[in-house]
Parts: C-alpha cells; sequence; structure tokens
C-alpha cells in the first residue's frame, strides 16, 4: 500500500525562485532540449514536485535536473532515492502495464506507478486501467466504469498520462504501429466522461481537456497513418468536447489538426477557414508561438488554393509571432514546434507553389536544425527534401537524401512518410545515373508496409 502522506519538496520550491511555476516548467523543457531529452514539463508537474506528490522523478527528469544543476544530488534537490520509492514489485507491475514497442524506455516514474495500482484495485475500471495504460489483451473489449466510482486525480492523471505517452511513441516510432492500441485509451476516457462523477469541477475541467487532448492525439496518428476519415471524426470529437467544455486551448488546437488534415486531403479552402478560426480563438490564450503555427497552418491552405501573396503574407505574420519567443503559456503538446517545424513547413508552401528550389532550400535547412531524437520528424523533414530536390532537378543530390530516409525507416512507420518517398521515387524513375539508379533499387528492397485499415469514421 502507498503512503498517501505527502512531504514538501522546499528545496526543490527554493530552486524555482521568483519564478512562476509555468515559466519554471518553460526553463526545464528548453533544459531537455540542449541534452536531447523530451519532457512535457508544466505548471502542474512544477505543483506535485514542490507538494512531494512525486517523491523521485523518472530517469529524463533526473538527467534534465543534473543539467541543470550541477554537481547537485537529487537528495540536494529535495527527492528522496529511487530505492525507496520503487520496489521490486512495483517495477514489475508498471512493465506488465506497459507493452509497448520494445524500443520504449521501461522506466516509469513514481506517478504512474501509483496510478496504475490505483486502477488495477478498483473492480470494474480494471479495462479502464488497462487501456489508459495502453495495454493490451484485456484492454479490447469495452471500457467499463462503474456509476457508483467518483473520477478523481488518479483517472485524471492517467488519462494525461496517456496523452504524453502517445505523443512520446509517435515522435519516435511513427503512426502506424500505434492507432489502434491508441484507440482504446480514448474510448477508455470518453468513458470516464459519460460517467459524469468528477469530484470537483477542477477535476472535471481536467478531464475534458485530457479526453480532447487524447482525441487529437488519436486523430493524428489516424492522419499519419492514412485514415483520414477516422482522423477527421476524431478532430472533430476534440472540438466539440472543448466547446461544451469552454476550453479556448483545446479548440485551438483541434482547429490547428483540422486545417493540416484539410490541407492533407485536398480541401485547401476549408484548411484556410480552420487555421483562420484557430487564430481567432488563440488570439487571447497568451502564445506567439500558437499563433505562429496556425498563421503557417493557414499559409499552407493559401498555397494549395495558388494565392502566393496571400501565402507570404501568413508566412510573414508567423515568422514575426515565431521570434518573439517562448512564453509560459505555449501548449505543451507544442514541443515539436521549433525552428526546424517552421522551416519544414515553409518548404511545403513553396512546394505547393511549384517553386522546388527555394522548397528544397528550406527543407535542407530543416533537416540541419531538427534535433536527431524526434526520429520520425527527421525521417519526414528528409523525405520531403528528397521530394522537392527530386522535382527541382538535382537528381543526384535527391538520391542521397532518399538514402537518408531508408536508414530510418526500420525504425519509423509512417503511411505519410513512405507516401512522400513514392512520390519522390515517381519523379526519379527517368533521371537515370548511378547515384539514383542506387537509390532506386534500394528503395525496391523495401519491405512493404502495413496493409492499408479501412476507415471506420
Amino acid at each position: 500500500m502507498v503512503s498517501t502522506r505527502a512531504v514538501p519538496n522546499l528545496a526543490f520550491r527554493r530552486l524555482r525562485g521568483s519564478r512562476s511555476a509555468g515559466e519554471f516548467a518553460a526553463a526545464i523543457r528548453r533544459a531537455a532540449r540542449e541534452i536531447g531529452e523530451h519532457v512535457a514539463c508544466d505548471a502542474r508537474y512544477i505543483g506535485r514536485v514542490e507538494s512531494g506528490e512525486i517523491r523521485c522523478p523518472n530517469y529524463a527528469y533526473e538527467r534534465v535536473f543534473l543539467h541543470m544543476f550541477p554537481g547537485a544530488s537529487l537528495a540536494d534537490l529535495g527527492f528522496s532515492a529511487r530505492e525507496s520509492v520503487r520496489g521490486r514489485g512495483a517495477r514489475t507491475g508498471a512493465a506488465a502495464a506497459l507493452p509497448l514497442p520494445p524500443t520504449l524506455h521501461s522506466d516509469t516514474d513514481e506517478e504512474s506507478d501509483v496510478l496504475r495500482r490505483v486502477f488495477m484495485t478498483s473492480g470494474t475500471t480494471t479495462v479502464a486501467a488497462a487501456s489508459l495504460g495502453l495495454g493490451g489483451p484485456s484492454a479490447a473489449g469495452p471500457t467499463a466504469v462503474p456509476a457508483q466510482r467518483r473520477v478523481g486525480e488518479a483517472e485524471v492523471s492517467a488519462v494525461e498520462k496517456a496523452v504524453r505517452q502517445i505523443r512520446l511513441l509517435d515522435d519516435r516510432h511513427g503512426a502506424d504501429g500505434l492507432y489502434r492500441r491508441a484507440s482504446q485509451p480514448l474510448r477508455a476516457a470518453y468513458a470516464l466522461l459519460d460517467a459524469g462523477t468528477a469530484s470537483r469541477r477542477s477535476t472535471a475541467d481536467r478531464l475534458h481537456s485530457g479526453a480532447g487532448e487524447l482525441a487529437i492525439s488519436v486523430g493524428w496518428l489516424a492522419h499519419d497513418s492514412g485514415r483520414f476519415d477516422d482522423a477527421r471524426s476524431h478532430y472533430a470529437e476534440a472540438l466539440a468536447t472543448a466547446r461544451l467544455a469552454g476550453d479556448a486551448a483545446l479548440e485551438a488546437h483541434a482547429f490547428c489538426n483540422a486545417s493540416f488534415l484539410a490541407r492533407d486531403t485536398g480541401r485547401a479552402r476549408e484548411a484556410v477557414r480552420a487555421a483562420e478560426a484557430g487564430q481567432r480563438v488563440a488570439g487571447p490564450l497568451g502564445s506567439p508561438r500558437l499563433l505562429a503555427l496556425l498563421a503557417l497552418r493557414e499559409a499552407g491552405g493559401r498555397a494549395w488554393l495558388g494565392d502566393r501573396t496571400g501565402c507570404e503574407r501568413a508566412i510573414g505574420r508567423a515568422r514575426t509571432a515565431f521570434e518573439r519567443g517562448e512564453y509560459a503559456a505555449d501548449p505543451e503538446w507544442m514541443t515539436f514546434f521549433r525552428e526546424a517545424e517552421m522551416e519544414m513547413l515553409e518548404a511545403q508552401c513553396w512546394s505547393a507553389l511549384g517553386d522546388w528550389p527555394r522548397a528544397a532550400r528550406h527543407a535542407r535547412r530543416a533537416t540541419r536544425l531538427q534535433d536527431p531524437h524526434f526520429t520520425r520528424n527527421l525521417a519526414l523533414y528528409r523525405a520531403q527534401l528528397t521530394g522537392d530536390l527530386a522535382r527541382a532537378g538535382a537528381a543526384d543530390q535527391a538520391a542521397t537524401a532518399g538514402h537518408q530516409v531508408l536508414d530510418l525507416l526500420d525504425r519509423v512507420q509512417s503511411s505519410r512518410i513512405r507516401g512522400m518517398l513514392e512520390n519522390a521515387v515517381r519523379v526519379l524513375r527517368p533521371r537515370g545515373g548511378t547515384e539514383v539508379v542506387a537509390f532506386l533499387e534500394r528503395y525496391e528492397e523495401l519491405p512493404p508496409g502495413p496493409e492499408p485499415v479501412p476507415s471506420a469514421g
């Protein structure tokens, strides 16, 4: 049985100094990027550490904290020794609850150990527990949440944990192998919403936000794996949840992804309208980076409409907003939106407008700037570069970039990336040349991707 008594971490609170919890969380995320780590730190996490609820950080956070405070130990930072908060049973239980790709770091922090124990001892919530942990066979059936159980911190935290875990796995492996399993925690989250038994209004608000973010994450997996009808359904579900809860940040996120999907499925005007709606909602939120991303979504739609002037104006607004830097109000999900992604999205605009050399310049910058930790995005940027170089007439350079994409496809499963590479191959086939032939031969040996799955929406 885990003790519920928490001892405040005063040492960690002193380290924050005069900074707000959000500002300190942003500093931690920046420090993580400096060493190639990816942590989804926010003000809530800081509060949980300072209150003593999290007695020992996971290994990723430990590396970040020791990088931020050289020479300090975990004890100096106010944390308990790892062995005092985890035993063999906890580690085994956590591992059993996470049958994910073997390349995923298997260490889980104290909070996930506690959450799983809470869930797995709550009777008919067992299926929801397995689902929210991206569980295995037991999560295949319908989700059951008893009407008499009140939804509290443990359940809401499990939903938020599932969102972060899906994003991490997508960053490393791509969407194709994740979509089916990720649908299970989404059903569990909405079953909790349907139960309508949140213990406090703040808990209900967090549950709505978490379920909506989970719908967007699952929608993205559908989007990236070519299940466009499913993606559209999930994004619409998130948008409806946001409006019911009055959650402007979630609504802006839903519009952002809906715009992206509309562009990818040839509905350019819808892409522009969704991006514009997202910008209106996001305006009061205080995040220039969010406005920058939404402006780039608008630019992408305008590029597909052939509106070069409108596209350039939207790109200009995006760059101005982006250069204002990071703010505490930047949403947690936007950790991927760095300068490399900015360059990539601009490359896609010039590509849609048929300016292949300019597109290739931006795509090349994206590949040089991208953190190699984000394997999926690195493969995506190189695939964009391959296509742009091929269309610009630089066949040998395109072949070199194509080889780099193939180097990553044993770790990344993304129908979208495969589709981009296939389009580049069609352009290169008639070109010939030693480099091109070598790339095409290697491409032909590529194992087939997963079978297409009909959309359920």
